[in-house]
């Protein structure tokens, strides 16, 4: 089965599900001291205990900002004890009463995927922030197979009766034709009610410690084990991806330039394809991978889904790896070495309870790759 829209929605499940689990340390991350910044910000973060949020929290309070969290309570963030303030509600009910009367210089929304949420969440903060900044997803374009996608490219349309009356419960029942979509006005509700103070972030998959849903981290963990491996395509198909803790860093930076507008962010800053990638992982393994290609149909035809690759061709969504990000990296979007990202994302999986490592969310097992690579040469020798 080719990689579809479902691949990149599947964080949203994922993500919902990773709140529930406790925070682990983060093995390998260290990093430079932050320059504090010029003039500090009084933040408001809806989320921020999921997979960025942290990032979030953490880069802010480097930088001496002030950062109250809004969210259900459901994961405590021992990470900060005393530095965060925390105020609960629950969106989904319309609970917003712990936001009331408060004001912010900036609110960073990471969880919303119905327009609903942020309607209900301007009603108490709209003339409370100075600035409202969004997570939306490249899944808002009309048109995934188009190459080059930008800001301007068209987006999808919503099909429904009505857009407000979407739950939590329609969208996972249709994800694949109501995600995008709504994502697309969510966009339209906040610049509705914040106008031109309001910036959108539109990431593609976004990877690197943290990341429950082991899209990305399928790759480096097989990588890691070595001997022959399966690879979908001829090895020059395009990926992005982009490292949570530079997505919500970069965040914060945009905050504290006040930079409006829209941007795609994806990475890397150069053309990465399918085989660089895994070259990539295997410098920073130092395992032995034997590499061997098959094609998009023979993929297609054993009807198995490999995660975050995408035909550049013939696929609806074979744009989804050449995403432009020009716009973002002129407004400031750094970007971390992909064996940066692929060593501290392997020390953080090993982190994790065995039961948990034992048990990979994305890819394939190593039974049935070798059964699918026996079924290719038999094929070819056929």
């Amino acid at each position: 089965m080719r990689s579809t829209r479902r691949d990149l929605l599947k964080f949203g499940t994922l993500a919902a599900a990773a709140a529930a689990l406790p925070s682990f340390a983060t093995p390998g991350t260290a990093t430079a001291p932050v320059a504090r910044a010029a003039k500090p910000l009084d933040i408001l973060i809806l989320g921020g205990t999921g997979f960025t949020g942290p990032f979030q929290v953490n880069y802010a309070l480097a930088r001496g900002h002030k950062v109250t969290l809004f969210n259900r309570g459901k994961r405590p963030s021992p990470e900060w004890p005393g530095e965060v303030e925390q105020l609960h509600g629950d969106r989904n009910t319309g609970d917003l009463k712990s936001l009331a009367g408060r004001k912010w210089d900036v609110c960073i929304d990471n969880p919303t995927s119905l327009p609903f949420w942020v309607r209900d969440a301007a009603r108490v903060l709209k003339g409370n922030v100075g600035h409202y900044m969004f997570i939306s997803t490249i899944s808002v374009y009309a048109d995934g197979s188009r190459h080059g996608i930008d800001e301007h490219s068209p987006l999808a349309v919503y099909k429904g009766r009505d857009a407000m009356a979407e739950t939590q419960e329609s969208l996972r029942a249709d994800m694949e034709n109501l995600y995008g979509p709504l994502k697309a006005l969510s966009e339209a509700e906040v610049r509705k009610h914040f106008g031109e103070r309001t910036t959108i972030v539109r990431p593609g998959y976004i990877v690197g410690p943290r990341d429950e849903t082991d899209r990305f981290t399928y790759w480096p963990l097989r990588v890691a084990q070595g001997g022959e491996m399966l690879v979908p395509g001829d090895g020059q198909d395009p990926i992005q991806i982009i490292d949570g803790r530079d997505l919500g860093e970069w965040m914060i930076r945009l905050a504290e330039a006040r930079a409006y507008g829209v941007f795609n962010a994806v990475g890397p800053d150069y053309t990465l394809t399918t085989d660089a990638m895994l070259y990539g992982c295997q410098a920073v393994t130092a395992n032995g991978v034997q590499l061997t290609h098959v094609t998009p149909k023979f993929i297609e035809d054993q009807k198995v889904e490999l995660p975050i690759w995408v035909p550049r061709a013939d696929n609806p969504y074979a744009g989804y790896g050449t995403v432009s990000n020009a716009r973002a990296l002129a407004a400031g979007m750094t970007l971390r070495p992909l064996a940066t990202t692929v060593a501290d994302l392997l020390a953080w999986f090993h982190s994790l309870p065995a039961d948990r490592q034992a048990k990979p969310r994305a890819g394939i097992t190593r039974e049935k790759e070798a059964e699918l690579l026996a079924a290719w040469k038999a094929g070819k020798s056929g």
